[in-house]
């Protein structure tokens, strides 16, 4: 099983770089998980991003529809690029905790 390590740290993850264990995610967690995002600090917009990704997860078993993530938020697809580079699927799920969606996000 391949690892990331970061700041002492190690943790596991798949082949795609997504945290193996989801409920073992914390803030701490997302925060090392950014640097591999190219994302250097964490706003208040990415965690508003993060937060909803992540309580929708927990409530309902997978990741948002991005047409649900934008309503809900009140953040435009395009500014969520800007938030996340890599897109809502692979960066935001992915400091979320999230595994890596099989649908679209």
């Amino acid at each position: 099983m391949p690892t990331f390590e970061v700041h002492g740290k190690n943790y596991a993850v798949d082949e795609n770089g997504f945290l193996e264990q989801p409920e073992l995610w914390s803030e701490e967690v997302a925060k090392d998980f950014a640097e591999t995002e190219a994302i250097t600090q964490l706003t208040e917009e990415h965690w508003k991003v993060i937060n909803y990704i992540r309580n929708y997860y927990l409530q309902f078993g997978i990741a948002p529809m991005i047409r649900k993530l934008c309503k809900e938020t009140g953040f435009k697809l395009k500014e969520i690029y800007k938030l996340f580079p890599s897109g809502p699927a692979k960066g935001a799920c992915k400091l979320a905790g999230l595994p890596k969606p099989t649908g679209c996000v």
